[in-house]
């Protein structure tokens, strides 16, 4: 049998440094805590910065744990454990929007749909279980890319095509969208991504009220919208949704 691996061993015990103690550890600290050359070590934190599992403060260049480790922390309360609290709740909301309802989370660069409920009509329509959307354009990608500071960074950084005459790319325009949502508190996509078709979304957060989901309806621009824009009916059926789902993986009360 293999034995372990020593730069796996190495990340890890760094990892587990920074994570006790002070918290924020120079260069020097890290290597002679460990017994590790600071060569060694200084490639070692690099490529865990690269990946996003430790950050470095610009003023005293100490690192620290980094965003990237909080995704994972979420994961752990296992996507299956949150879309088997969200079953009922995503049922009521379908049938009560007439709209399909989703629960999407943050994977990769996008959004994975890991619950959809059909809209409750006699319509023909495509489970989407499984298929990936983009953070940018679409409701539960802007409310991911709001709360979650990793989505934030991953539809910051990455490329934001124009799927539709109405898609924000716009570095400054795309920011202040994820401003607005985060002020409201729910977030929307009319026409962003697919032509017609509009949604709208709201996080879902767990006991620490971290976000680790989004919960939202889609459908016909003319069904989720009216003269003032998304249905207000529509906007506080998703919110209650979330917070219900939230309430049953521990968070209590927003």
């Amino acid at each position: 049998m293999p034995g372990p691996i020593q730069s796996l061993e190495r990340a890890a015990a760094i990892l587990r440094l920074l994570a006790g103690g002070e918290r924020r550890l120079g260069l020097s600290d890290v290597a002679s805590s460990l017994g590790l050359a600071k060569g060694t070590t200084h490639g070692i934190l690099r490529t865990l910065q690269q990946e996003g599992f430790v950050e470095q403060e610009p003023g005293s260049g100490k690192y620290q744990l980094g965003a990237e480790l909080l995704r994972l922390g979420n994961s752990y309360l296992d996507v299956h454990e949150l879309r088997a609290r969200a079953l009922v709740w995503t049922d009521d909301l379908a049938r009560s929007s007439g709209e399909a309802a989703y629960l999407g989370v943050l994977h990769q660069r996008g959004v994975l749909v890991v619950h959809h409920v059909f809209r409750p009509d006699d319509s023909r329509q495509v489970l989407e279980v499984g298929a990936m959307q983009p953070l940018h354009s679409t409701a539960l990608g802007k409310v991911l890319s709001a709360f979650d500071p990793v989505a934030h960074r991953e539809a910051a950084e990455g490329p934001r095509p124009a799927l539709t005459a109405r898609t924000v790319t716009d570095p400054a325009d795309f920011e202040a969208v994820l401003e607005l949502t985060r002020a409201r508190g729910w977030g929307a996509d009319l026409e962003e991504t697919w032509e017609g078709v509009a949604s709208v979304a709201a996080p879902v957060h767990d006991r620490r009220r971290l976000p680790v989901g989004a919960v939202g309806v889609t459908g016909a621009v003319e069904r989720i919208c009216d003269a003032a824009g998304i249905r207000a009916g529509l906007v506080a059926a998703v919110r209650d949704c979330a917070r219900a789902v939230a309430r049953d993986l521990g968070a209590g009360r927003f």
